[in-house]
Protein backbone atom coordinates (compact mmCIF):
# COMPACT_ATOMS: atom_id res chain seq x y z
CA UNK A 1 0.00 0.00 0.00
CA UNK A 2 1.44 3.05 -0.75
CA UNK A 3 1.49 6.22 0.98
CA UNK A 4 -0.78 8.31 -0.94
CA UNK A 5 -3.68 5.48 -0.43
CA UNK A 6 -2.65 4.78 3.21
CA UNK A 7 -3.38 8.66 3.56
CA UNK A 8 -6.73 8.64 1.71
CA UNK A 9 -7.75 5.95 4.33
CA UNK A 10 -6.58 7.93 7.37
CA UNK A 11 -8.59 10.67 5.86
CA UNK A 12 -11.62 8.93 5.38
CA UNK A 13 -11.60 6.89 8.61
CA UNK A 14 -10.86 10.41 11.14
CA UNK A 15 -13.44 12.06 9.20
CA UNK A 16 -15.65 9.68 9.76
CA UNK A 17 -14.77 9.57 13.29
CA UNK A 18 -15.36 13.04 14.13
CA UNK A 19 -18.49 13.34 11.88
CA UNK A 20 -16.66 15.42 8.79
CA UNK A 21 -17.27 13.40 6.41
CA UNK A 22 -18.58 14.51 2.78
CA UNK A 23 -22.23 15.05 2.70
CA UNK A 24 -24.28 11.72 1.88
CA UNK A 25 -26.16 11.64 -1.12
CA UNK A 26 -30.15 12.70 -1.15
CA UNK A 27 -31.87 9.63 -1.46
CA UNK A 28 -34.08 8.76 -4.83
CA UNK A 29 -35.00 6.66 -7.76
CA UNK A 30 -31.36 4.77 -9.23
CA UNK A 31 -30.05 6.79 -11.85
CA UNK A 32 -28.12 5.78 -14.70
CA UNK A 33 -24.24 5.87 -13.96
CA UNK A 34 -22.37 9.30 -14.36
CA UNK A 35 -19.33 9.64 -16.65
CA UNK A 36 -16.16 8.77 -15.50
CA UNK A 37 -14.77 11.04 -12.49
CA UNK A 38 -11.38 12.87 -13.49
CA UNK A 39 -8.74 14.35 -11.29
CA UNK A 40 -5.75 16.24 -11.86
CA UNK A 41 -3.23 17.54 -9.40
CA UNK A 42 -1.78 20.53 -9.82
CA UNK A 43 0.94 22.60 -7.48
CA UNK A 44 0.02 26.36 -7.36
CA UNK A 45 3.10 28.49 -5.96
CA UNK A 46 2.28 31.71 -3.62
CA UNK A 47 3.70 34.76 -3.62
CA UNK A 48 6.14 34.09 -0.67
CA UNK A 49 7.30 31.07 -2.91
CA UNK A 50 5.71 28.37 -1.08
CA UNK A 51 4.29 25.40 -2.96
CA UNK A 52 0.01 24.26 -2.20
CA UNK A 53 -0.87 20.64 -3.50
CA UNK A 54 -4.47 21.22 -5.71
CA UNK A 55 -6.76 18.63 -6.74
CA UNK A 56 -9.47 19.40 -9.76
CA UNK A 57 -11.95 17.05 -10.14
CA UNK A 58 -14.63 17.19 -12.73
CA UNK A 59 -16.64 14.39 -13.92
CA UNK A 60 -15.78 13.60 -17.59
CA UNK A 61 -13.36 16.03 -19.32
CA UNK A 62 -12.25 18.60 -17.67
CA UNK A 63 -13.66 21.72 -19.60
CA UNK A 64 -14.52 25.66 -18.44
CA UNK A 65 -17.35 25.48 -15.74
CA UNK A 66 -18.19 26.96 -12.42
CA UNK A 67 -15.94 25.68 -10.26
CA UNK A 68 -16.32 25.14 -6.21
CA UNK A 69 -13.56 25.25 -4.52
CA UNK A 70 -12.75 24.16 -0.70
CA UNK A 71 -8.91 25.20 1.28
CA UNK A 72 -8.87 22.00 3.58
CA UNK A 73 -6.02 20.98 5.98
CA UNK A 74 -7.12 17.39 6.14
CA UNK A 75 -5.05 16.49 3.09
CA UNK A 76 -5.84 14.63 0.35
CA UNK A 77 -9.56 13.41 -0.83
CA UNK A 78 -10.80 15.54 1.91
CA UNK A 79 -13.21 17.81 0.06
CA UNK A 80 -16.57 17.78 1.75
CA UNK A 81 -18.90 18.41 -0.78
CA UNK A 82 -20.34 16.39 -3.36
CA UNK A 83 -21.64 18.50 -6.73
CA UNK A 84 -23.08 17.37 -9.58
CA UNK A 85 -21.34 17.36 -13.39
CA UNK A 86 -22.37 21.11 -13.91
CA UNK A 87 -19.69 21.78 -11.45
CA UNK A 88 -16.06 21.31 -11.05
CA UNK A 89 -14.46 21.60 -7.58
CA UNK A 90 -10.95 21.91 -6.67
CA UNK A 91 -9.44 21.00 -3.74
CA UNK A 92 -6.74 22.89 -1.97
CA UNK A 93 -4.63 21.59 0.61
CA UNK A 94 -3.69 25.03 2.88
CA UNK A 95 0.02 25.27 3.93
CA UNK A 96 1.74 23.24 5.94
CA UNK A 97 -1.00 20.53 5.86
CA UNK A 98 -1.12 17.32 3.88
CA UNK A 99 1.14 17.57 0.45
CA UNK A 100 1.39 21.47 0.93
CA UNK A 101 4.50 23.09 1.60
CA UNK A 102 4.78 25.97 4.34
CA UNK A 103 4.16 26.52 8.24
CA UNK A 104 0.57 25.91 8.97
CA UNK A 105 -0.30 28.74 11.25
CA UNK A 106 -3.62 27.80 13.07
CA UNK A 107 -5.57 28.99 10.15
CA UNK A 108 -3.91 32.64 10.41
CA UNK A 109 -3.27 35.50 8.30
CA UNK A 110 -0.76 33.88 5.41
CA UNK A 111 -3.35 30.97 5.34
CA UNK A 112 -5.67 33.43 4.71
CA UNK A 113 -3.78 35.89 2.16
CA UNK A 114 -3.30 32.07 0.47
CA UNK A 115 -7.08 32.25 0.07
CA UNK A 116 -6.91 35.22 -2.04
CA UNK A 117 -4.17 34.44 -4.21
CA UNK A 118 -5.86 30.67 -5.26
CA UNK A 119 -8.97 32.69 -5.90
CA UNK A 120 -7.43 34.93 -8.12
CA UNK A 121 -5.35 32.32 -9.89
CA UNK A 122 -8.49 29.37 -10.41
CA UNK A 123 -10.49 32.34 -11.62
CA UNK A 124 -8.50 32.83 -14.70
CA UNK A 125 -7.73 28.98 -15.37
CA UNK A 126 -8.73 27.02 -18.20
CA UNK A 127 -11.37 24.95 -16.30
CA UNK A 128 -13.40 27.95 -14.84
CA UNK A 129 -15.70 29.57 -16.35
CA UNK A 130 -15.05 32.92 -14.13
CA UNK A 131 -17.65 32.22 -11.15
CA UNK A 132 -16.39 30.34 -8.45
CA UNK A 133 -18.11 29.46 -5.04
CA UNK A 134 -16.04 28.88 -1.90
CA UNK A 135 -17.34 25.13 0.51
CA UNK A 136 -15.98 24.32 3.96
CA UNK A 137 -17.08 22.28 7.00
CA UNK A 138 -15.58 22.84 10.03
CA UNK A 139 -12.04 23.73 9.56
CA UNK A 140 -12.00 24.46 5.98
CA UNK A 141 -15.17 26.81 6.61
CA UNK A 142 -13.32 28.04 9.39
CA UNK A 143 -10.61 29.40 7.21
CA UNK A 144 -12.97 31.06 4.88
CA UNK A 145 -14.57 32.90 7.95
CA UNK A 146 -11.18 34.12 9.22
CA UNK A 147 -10.68 35.41 5.50
CA UNK A 148 -14.16 37.29 4.66
CA UNK A 149 -12.35 40.62 5.46
CA UNK A 150 -10.53 40.44 2.45
CA UNK A 151 -11.68 40.65 -0.79
CA UNK A 152 -12.87 37.15 -2.63
CA UNK A 153 -12.40 37.39 -6.28
CA UNK A 154 -15.06 35.97 -8.44
CA UNK A 155 -16.59 34.29 -5.55
CA UNK A 156 -20.23 34.33 -6.52
CA UNK A 157 -21.57 32.00 -3.83
CA UNK A 158 -20.52 30.63 -0.34
CA UNK A 159 -21.92 27.14 1.50
CA UNK A 160 -20.46 26.84 5.05
CA UNK A 161 -21.12 23.90 7.38
CA UNK A 162 -20.35 24.41 11.02
CA UNK A 163 -16.71 26.46 11.53
CA UNK A 164 -16.37 29.09 13.56
CA UNK A 165 -17.02 32.79 13.67
CA UNK A 166 -14.22 33.34 16.68
CA UNK A 167 -12.06 30.37 16.77
CA UNK A 168 -11.70 31.10 20.42
CA UNK A 169 -15.17 31.67 21.88
CA UNK A 170 -16.53 29.42 19.35
CA UNK A 171 -14.33 25.91 20.08
CA UNK A 172 -11.45 26.31 21.71
CA UNK A 173 -11.74 28.10 25.02
CA UNK A 174 -15.32 29.28 25.17
CA UNK A 175 -16.22 30.75 28.20
CA UNK A 176 -12.08 31.52 29.13
CA UNK A 177 -11.95 27.54 29.66
CA UNK A 178 -9.38 25.52 27.47
CA UNK A 179 -11.54 23.02 25.11
CA UNK A 180 -8.98 20.33 25.22
CA UNK A 181 -10.24 17.23 23.72
CA UNK A 182 -11.89 19.49 20.38
CA UNK A 183 -8.34 20.98 19.61
CA UNK A 184 -5.79 17.93 20.25
CA UNK A 185 -7.98 16.12 17.81
CA UNK A 186 -8.44 18.79 15.06
CA UNK A 187 -4.26 19.19 15.42
CA UNK A 188 -4.23 15.16 15.63
CA UNK A 189 -6.15 14.82 12.21
CA UNK A 190 -4.17 18.11 10.59
CA UNK A 191 -1.00 15.97 11.53
CA UNK A 192 -2.00 12.69 10.39
CA UNK A 193 -2.36 13.22 6.76
CA UNK A 194 0.50 16.00 6.73
CA UNK A 195 2.75 13.06 8.17
CA UNK A 196 1.78 10.51 5.46
CA UNK A 197 1.80 12.65 3.00
CA UNK A 198 5.19 14.01 3.64
CA UNK A 199 6.72 10.58 1.85
CA UNK A 200 5.70 12.57 -1.20
CA UNK A 201 6.92 15.74 0.05
CA UNK A 202 10.16 14.09 0.62
CA UNK A 203 10.51 12.37 -2.78
CA UNK A 204 10.07 15.97 -4.31
CA UNK A 205 11.84 18.15 -2.50
CA UNK A 206 13.11 17.50 1.80
CA UNK A 207 13.77 20.87 2.52
CA UNK A 208 10.18 21.65 3.48
CA UNK A 209 9.22 19.10 5.52
CA UNK A 210 10.98 20.43 8.80
CA UNK A 211 8.45 24.07 8.20
CA UNK A 212 5.89 21.31 8.01
CA UNK A 213 6.29 19.99 11.21
CA UNK A 214 7.64 22.55 13.07
CA UNK A 215 4.34 24.70 11.76
CA UNK A 216 2.15 22.11 13.56
CA UNK A 217 4.06 21.54 16.83
CA UNK A 218 3.98 26.22 17.50
CA UNK A 219 -0.14 25.82 16.28
CA UNK A 220 -0.42 23.41 18.50
CA UNK A 221 1.69 25.33 21.82
CA UNK A 222 0.00 28.50 20.00
CA UNK A 223 -3.36 27.72 21.67
CA UNK A 224 -1.95 26.59 24.98
CA UNK A 225 0.44 30.07 24.87
CA UNK A 226 -2.51 32.23 24.45
CA UNK A 227 -5.39 31.76 27.31
CA UNK A 228 -6.43 35.53 27.15
CA UNK A 229 -8.03 36.62 23.84
CA UNK A 230 -5.29 38.59 22.58
CA UNK A 231 -3.82 39.76 18.65
CA UNK A 232 -2.85 35.95 18.02
CA UNK A 233 -6.52 34.69 18.65
CA UNK A 234 -7.84 38.14 17.00
CA UNK A 235 -6.26 37.08 13.71
CA UNK A 236 -7.80 33.92 13.44
CA UNK A 237 -11.22 34.83 13.58
CA UNK A 238 -14.07 37.09 12.51
CA UNK A 239 -12.66 40.62 11.67
CA UNK A 240 -15.31 41.80 9.37
CA UNK A 241 -17.10 41.61 5.46
CA UNK A 242 -15.42 42.93 2.46
CA UNK A 243 -17.69 41.00 -0.10
CA UNK A 244 -21.33 40.77 -0.60
CA UNK A 245 -21.75 36.78 -1.56
CA UNK A 246 -24.59 35.08 -0.32
CA UNK A 247 -23.71 32.60 2.36
CA UNK A 248 -25.73 29.19 3.11
CA UNK A 249 -24.85 28.02 7.04
CA UNK A 250 -25.98 24.64 8.15
CA UNK A 251 -25.22 23.67 11.37
CA UNK A 252 -27.53 21.35 14.03
CA UNK A 253 -28.46 22.88 17.38
CA UNK A 254 -25.83 20.17 19.45
CA UNK A 255 -22.95 20.80 17.28
CA UNK A 256 -19.54 21.46 19.20
CA UNK A 257 -19.13 24.56 16.63
CA UNK A 258 -22.74 25.63 17.21
CA UNK A 259 -22.09 29.13 18.53
CA UNK A 260 -20.38 30.32 15.71
CA UNK A 261 -23.05 29.51 12.72
CA UNK A 262 -25.29 32.33 14.92
CA UNK A 263 -22.79 34.69 14.73
CA UNK A 264 -21.70 34.56 11.56
CA UNK A 265 -25.26 34.92 10.26
CA UNK A 266 -25.77 38.02 11.80
CA UNK A 267 -22.61 38.93 10.54
CA UNK A 268 -23.40 37.99 7.00
CA UNK A 269 -27.40 38.41 6.72
CA UNK A 270 -27.63 41.62 5.05
CA UNK A 271 -25.29 40.10 2.28
CA UNK A 272 -28.36 37.25 1.34
CA UNK A 273 -27.38 34.58 4.39
CA UNK A 274 -29.76 31.47 4.86
CA UNK A 275 -29.21 29.83 7.76
CA UNK A 276 -30.56 26.09 8.24
CA UNK A 277 -30.29 24.07 11.85
CA UNK A 278 -30.26 20.62 9.76
CA UNK A 279 -27.18 18.90 10.92
CA UNK A 280 -23.52 19.09 11.26
CA UNK A 281 -20.77 17.36 13.46
CA UNK A 282 -23.74 16.43 15.34
CA UNK A 283 -25.71 14.25 12.79
CA UNK A 284 -28.29 14.02 10.10
CA UNK A 285 -31.76 14.11 11.71
CA UNK A 286 -33.80 11.35 10.02
CA UNK A 287 -36.02 13.12 7.31
CA UNK A 288 -33.86 15.28 6.08
CA UNK A 289 -30.59 14.94 3.99
CA UNK A 290 -28.64 17.07 5.76
CA UNK A 291 -29.11 20.17 3.43
CA UNK A 292 -27.75 18.68 0.14
CA UNK A 293 -30.53 19.61 -2.01
CA UNK A 294 -30.39 23.20 -0.19
CA UNK A 295 -26.96 23.54 -1.39
CA UNK A 296 -27.25 22.21 -4.87
CA UNK A 297 -30.15 24.41 -5.39
CA UNK A 298 -28.03 27.48 -3.90
CA UNK A 299 -25.28 26.68 -6.36
CA UNK A 300 -27.55 26.61 -9.06
CA UNK A 301 -28.84 29.78 -8.68
CA UNK A 302 -25.89 31.63 -7.55
CA UNK A 303 -23.72 30.18 -10.20
CA UNK A 304 -25.74 28.79 -13.06
CA UNK A 305 -28.44 31.74 -12.85
CA UNK A 306 -31.47 28.64 -12.31
CA UNK A 307 -34.53 30.23 -11.31
CA UNK A 308 -35.58 28.08 -8.01
CA UNK A 309 -36.65 30.47 -6.04
CA UNK A 310 -34.55 29.54 -3.21
CA UNK A 311 -33.68 33.60 -2.40
CA UNK A 312 -37.27 33.91 -1.93
CA UNK A 313 -37.56 30.95 0.67
CA UNK A 314 -37.56 31.91 4.53
CA UNK A 315 -34.06 33.20 5.79
CA UNK A 316 -33.90 30.97 8.82
CA UNK A 317 -35.28 26.67 9.12
CA UNK A 318 -34.91 25.59 12.79
CA UNK A 319 -35.06 21.82 13.71
CA UNK A 320 -36.18 21.92 17.03
CA UNK A 321 -35.49 18.97 18.95
CA UNK A 322 -38.74 17.23 20.87
CA UNK A 323 -36.46 16.62 24.48
CA UNK A 324 -33.02 15.42 23.41
CA UNK A 325 -30.33 14.89 20.69
CA UNK A 326 -31.38 10.98 20.56
CA UNK A 327 -35.12 12.56 19.49
CA UNK A 328 -34.12 15.03 16.98
CA UNK A 329 -31.82 12.53 15.12
CA UNK A 330 -35.09 9.88 15.22
CA UNK A 331 -36.77 12.77 13.64
CA UNK A 332 -39.01 14.02 16.64
CA UNK A 333 -38.80 17.33 15.75
CA UNK A 334 -40.41 20.64 15.11
CA UNK A 335 -39.58 23.09 11.49
CA UNK A 336 -39.52 26.50 12.26
CA UNK A 337 -39.09 29.12 9.60
CA UNK A 338 -38.60 32.93 10.53
CA UNK A 339 -36.53 36.04 8.60
CA UNK A 340 -34.56 36.25 11.14
CA UNK A 341 -32.10 35.39 14.39
CA UNK A 342 -32.83 35.65 17.18
CA UNK A 343 -36.39 34.66 15.52
CA UNK A 344 -38.31 37.71 15.54
CA UNK A 345 -40.86 38.42 18.50
CA UNK A 346 -38.47 35.82 21.09
CA UNK A 347 -39.12 37.02 24.19
CA UNK A 348 -36.47 36.05 27.64
CA UNK A 349 -38.62 34.61 30.45
CA UNK A 350 -36.57 34.99 33.36
CA UNK A 351 -36.69 32.21 36.07
CA UNK A 352 -35.47 32.47 39.26
CA UNK A 353 -33.35 30.01 41.53
CA UNK A 354 -34.43 29.51 44.75
CA UNK A 355 -34.57 26.77 47.84
CA UNK A 356 -36.07 23.78 47.53
CA UNK A 357 -34.00 23.57 44.22
CA UNK A 358 -36.82 25.15 42.21
CA UNK A 359 -36.94 27.09 38.99
CA UNK A 360 -39.66 29.58 39.13
CA UNK A 361 -41.06 32.78 37.84
CA UNK A 362 -41.13 34.38 41.34
CA UNK A 363 -37.87 34.72 42.79
CA UNK A 364 -38.17 33.41 46.70
CA UNK A 365 -38.62 36.33 48.82
CA UNK A 366 -35.65 35.47 51.33
CA UNK A 367 -31.93 35.19 50.08
CA UNK A 368 -29.59 32.14 50.88
CA UNK A 369 -25.99 30.92 49.90
CA UNK A 370 -25.56 27.30 48.59
CA UNK A 371 -22.43 25.75 47.61
CA UNK A 372 -21.05 22.83 45.54
CA UNK A 373 -17.34 21.03 44.95
CA UNK A 374 -16.11 21.80 41.10
CA UNK A 375 -15.09 18.07 40.54
CA UNK A 376 -14.88 16.88 37.30
CA UNK A 377 -17.64 15.92 35.25
CA UNK A 378 -18.27 12.80 33.06
CA UNK A 379 -18.19 14.71 29.39
CA UNK A 380 -21.02 11.96 28.40
CA UNK A 381 -23.61 14.18 30.91
CA UNK A 382 -21.71 17.54 30.70
CA UNK A 383 -20.51 18.57 27.69
CA UNK A 384 -23.14 18.06 25.16
CA UNK A 385 -21.96 19.68 22.46
CA UNK A 386 -18.27 17.79 22.76
CA UNK A 387 -20.05 14.33 23.07
CA UNK A 388 -22.45 14.42 20.03
CA UNK A 389 -19.40 14.93 18.11
CA UNK A 390 -18.07 11.82 19.77
CA UNK A 391 -21.21 10.21 19.23
CA UNK A 392 -21.50 10.98 15.61
CA UNK A 393 -18.30 9.29 14.87
CA UNK A 394 -19.03 5.97 17.25
CA UNK A 395 -19.23 6.36 20.60
CA UNK A 396 -22.70 6.15 19.99
CA UNK A 397 -22.25 2.67 21.43
CA UNK A 398 -21.47 3.39 24.79
CA UNK A 399 -24.38 5.69 25.94
CA UNK A 400 -26.79 3.51 23.97
CA UNK A 401 -25.59 0.30 25.95
CA UNK A 402 -25.64 2.64 29.00
CA UNK A 403 -28.42 5.12 28.75
CA UNK A 404 -27.77 6.80 32.45
CA UNK A 405 -24.68 7.86 30.72
CA UNK A 406 -25.79 10.41 28.58
CA UNK A 407 -28.48 11.68 31.09
CA UNK A 408 -27.95 14.33 33.39
CA UNK A 409 -29.90 12.77 36.60
CA UNK A 410 -26.68 11.93 38.11
CA UNK A 411 -24.45 15.05 36.96
CA UNK A 412 -24.72 17.12 40.50
CA UNK A 413 -24.84 15.16 43.96
CA UNK A 414 -26.76 17.61 45.64
CA UNK A 415 -24.58 19.63 47.94
CA UNK A 416 -21.50 17.97 46.98
CA UNK A 417 -20.51 18.05 43.57
CA UNK A 418 -23.19 20.78 41.71
CA UNK A 419 -26.44 21.94 41.90
CA UNK A 420 -29.65 21.43 40.41
CA UNK A 421 -32.97 23.53 40.21
CA UNK A 422 -36.44 22.52 38.07
CA UNK A 423 -39.48 23.85 37.34
CA UNK A 424 -42.77 22.28 37.71
CA UNK A 425 -44.12 20.47 35.02
CA UNK A 426 -45.66 22.37 32.13
CA UNK A 427 -49.30 22.66 31.37
CA UNK A 428 -48.63 23.20 27.71
CA UNK A 429 -45.66 22.69 25.04
CA UNK A 430 -43.39 25.19 24.64
CA UNK A 431 -40.62 25.93 22.39
CA UNK A 432 -37.70 27.70 23.32
CA UNK A 433 -34.87 28.76 20.38
CA UNK A 434 -32.36 31.42 21.25
CA UNK A 435 -29.52 32.04 23.02
CA UNK A 436 -29.29 32.13 27.21
CA UNK A 437 -27.81 33.85 29.73
CA UNK A 438 -27.44 32.67 33.36
CA UNK A 439 -26.87 35.47 35.88
CA UNK A 440 -25.14 34.58 38.79
CA UNK A 441 -23.60 35.85 42.10
CA UNK A 442 -20.70 33.50 43.09
CA UNK A 443 -17.52 33.16 45.11
CA UNK A 444 -14.65 31.14 44.97
CA UNK A 445 -12.21 29.48 47.23
CA UNK A 446 -9.76 29.20 43.87
CA UNK A 447 -8.81 31.96 41.42
CA UNK A 448 -9.49 30.76 38.08
CA UNK A 449 -11.61 27.71 38.72
CA UNK A 450 -14.41 26.94 36.32
CA UNK A 451 -18.34 28.03 36.14
CA UNK A 452 -19.98 25.21 34.25
CA UNK A 453 -23.77 24.76 33.91
CA UNK A 454 -26.22 22.71 31.62
CA UNK A 455 -29.67 23.26 30.54
CA UNK A 456 -31.66 19.72 30.43
CA UNK A 457 -35.45 18.76 29.26
CA UNK A 458 -36.91 16.47 32.24
CA UNK A 459 -39.18 13.70 30.89
CA UNK A 460 -42.02 12.77 32.83
CA UNK A 461 -40.75 9.22 34.10
CA UNK A 462 -37.43 11.81 35.54
CA UNK A 463 -34.95 11.24 32.39
CA UNK A 464 -32.80 14.23 32.49
CA UNK A 465 -31.38 15.01 28.88
CA UNK A 466 -29.23 17.31 28.24
CA UNK A 467 -29.60 20.02 25.79
CA UNK A 468 -26.75 23.10 25.70
CA UNK A 469 -24.13 24.48 28.07
CA UNK A 470 -22.69 27.69 29.61
CA UNK A 471 -18.81 27.93 30.38
CA UNK A 472 -17.20 30.84 32.03
CA UNK A 473 -13.88 31.05 34.18
CA UNK A 474 -13.83 32.97 37.19
CA UNK A 475 -11.12 34.91 35.73
CA UNK A 476 -13.67 36.93 33.19
CA UNK A 477 -16.06 38.42 35.41
CA UNK A 478 -16.81 41.57 32.68
CA UNK A 479 -18.52 41.88 29.58
CA UNK A 480 -17.33 43.88 26.30
CA UNK A 481 -19.17 47.50 26.48
CA UNK A 482 -21.89 47.30 23.46
CA UNK A 483 -21.64 43.99 22.33
CA UNK A 484 -23.80 41.54 24.66
CA UNK A 485 -27.23 41.24 23.33
CA UNK A 486 -30.44 42.61 25.54
CA UNK A 487 -33.58 41.91 25.46
CA UNK A 488 -36.60 44.90 25.45
CA UNK A 489 -35.95 45.34 29.14
CA UNK A 490 -32.12 45.77 28.49
CA UNK A 491 -31.54 42.46 30.28
CA UNK A 492 -28.71 40.54 28.83
CA UNK A 493 -29.56 37.13 27.29
CA UNK A 494 -26.48 36.50 25.76
CA UNK A 495 -23.16 37.68 27.09
CA UNK A 496 -20.31 39.12 25.50
CA UNK A 497 -17.48 38.47 27.64
CA UNK A 498 -14.12 40.39 27.93
CA UNK A 499 -11.69 37.32 27.48
CA UNK A 500 -8.68 39.87 27.23
CA UNK A 501 -8.55 40.75 30.60
CA UNK A 502 -8.10 38.85 33.23
CA UNK A 503 -9.58 39.81 36.67
CA UNK A 504 -8.90 36.64 39.53
CA UNK A 505 -11.26 36.42 41.93
CA UNK A 506 -11.19 37.63 45.46
CA UNK A 507 -11.72 34.28 47.50
CA UNK A 508 -14.60 34.32 49.45
CA UNK A 509 -16.16 37.51 47.87
CA UNK A 510 -19.71 36.87 45.79
CA UNK A 511 -19.23 38.89 42.62
CA UNK A 512 -22.06 39.13 39.60
CA UNK A 513 -21.21 36.53 36.37
CA UNK A 514 -22.97 36.66 33.22
CA UNK A 515 -22.46 33.15 31.99
CA UNK A 516 -23.28 32.33 28.29
CA UNK A 517 -25.09 29.35 27.20
CA UNK A 518 -24.85 28.30 23.53
CA UNK A 519 -28.25 28.30 21.85
CA UNK A 520 -31.06 26.03 22.27
CA UNK A 521 -33.32 24.42 19.84
CA UNK A 522 -36.23 22.63 21.70
CA UNK A 523 -39.74 21.55 22.20
CA UNK A 524 -40.79 21.09 26.05
CA UNK A 525 -43.73 18.84 25.80
CA UNK A 526 -46.60 19.38 28.30
CA UNK A 527 -45.73 17.30 31.58
CA UNK A 528 -41.81 18.06 30.96
CA UNK A 529 -39.54 20.49 32.62
CA UNK A 530 -36.38 22.57 32.44
CA UNK A 531 -33.78 22.02 34.75
CA UNK A 532 -30.30 24.09 34.98
CA UNK A 533 -27.28 22.33 36.76
CA UNK A 534 -24.36 24.46 37.88
CA UNK A 535 -21.74 21.50 38.47
CA UNK A 536 -18.06 21.46 37.92
CA UNK A 537 -16.12 21.67 34.32
CA UNK A 538 -16.29 18.28 31.90
CA UNK A 539 -12.94 16.64 32.26
CA UNK A 540 -12.84 17.55 28.86
CA UNK A 541 -11.36 20.84 29.98
CA UNK A 542 -8.73 19.22 32.96
CA UNK A 543 -6.96 22.63 33.18
CA UNK A 544 -9.61 24.27 35.28
CA UNK A 545 -8.91 24.14 38.77
CA UNK A 546 -11.29 22.89 41.69
CA UNK A 547 -12.88 24.71 44.20
CA UNK A 548 -15.72 25.25 46.43
CA UNK A 549 -18.02 27.44 44.64
CA UNK A 550 -20.94 29.70 46.37
CA UNK A 551 -23.82 30.91 45.20
CA UNK A 552 -26.93 33.02 46.02
CA UNK A 553 -30.19 32.28 45.34
CA UNK A 554 -33.37 33.99 46.45
CA UNK A 555 -34.37 37.68 47.04
CA UNK A 556 -33.49 40.57 45.13
CA UNK A 557 -30.60 39.99 43.87
CA UNK A 558 -30.29 35.93 43.40
CA UNK A 559 -29.22 34.26 40.45
CA UNK A 560 -31.56 34.10 37.64
CA UNK A 561 -31.56 32.41 34.04
CA UNK A 562 -33.43 33.89 30.75
CA UNK A 563 -34.48 31.55 28.12
CA UNK A 564 -35.40 32.21 24.76
CA UNK A 565 -39.04 32.02 24.43
CA UNK A 566 -40.39 31.54 20.85
CA UNK A 567 -43.95 33.09 19.69
CA UNK A 568 -46.58 31.14 19.91
CA UNK A 569 -45.31 29.92 23.49
CA UNK A 570 -45.99 30.93 27.03
CA UNK A 571 -43.74 29.51 29.59
CA UNK A 572 -45.17 32.03 32.49
CA UNK A 573 -48.41 30.48 31.86
CA UNK A 574 -47.66 26.68 31.35
CA UNK A 575 -45.77 27.00 34.46
CA UNK A 576 -49.23 28.41 36.31
CA UNK A 577 -47.71 32.01 36.47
Amino acid sequence: MGPRTLTRLLVALSLAVTGLSSWPRPAGADEPAPPARVAVDQRFTTSDGVELQTTLTSVGPVTAKPTVVEFSPYGDDSQTLEVTPDYNFLLVQIRGTGDSDGSFDALGPRSQRDVVEVLQWACTQPFSDGDLAVNGFSASAIVLYNSWHQRLPCVKAAILRSGTHELYRDLLVPGGILNLVPGAGVIGMIGAPALLQGVDRLRRDPAPSLGVVGGLFASGLGVLAHPSLDSWWAERGWRGDANDIPVLMLNGFYDVESRGVFQAFQALRDDGAHLVMEGGHDGTPAGTDGGVGEARAWLDHYLRGVDNDIESRPAVRLLLAHGDRAAYLDGQYTVREAADWPVPGTTWTELALGGGKRLTTEPPAAARKESYLTLPTLPTMSDVPTWSLLEAGGAKALTGALPFLGRTNAVAVEKLTGLTYTTDALSADVALAGPLALDLPLATTTPGSGIWAILSDVAPDGSSHPLTVGRLSTSYPDLVPGRSLTDAGGAVVQPYGDYGTVDRATVGKIRRYQVELWPVGNVFRAGHRLRIQIVGTSLFSPLSLPALHTIRVGGPDGARLRVPVLPGSDLTAALGG
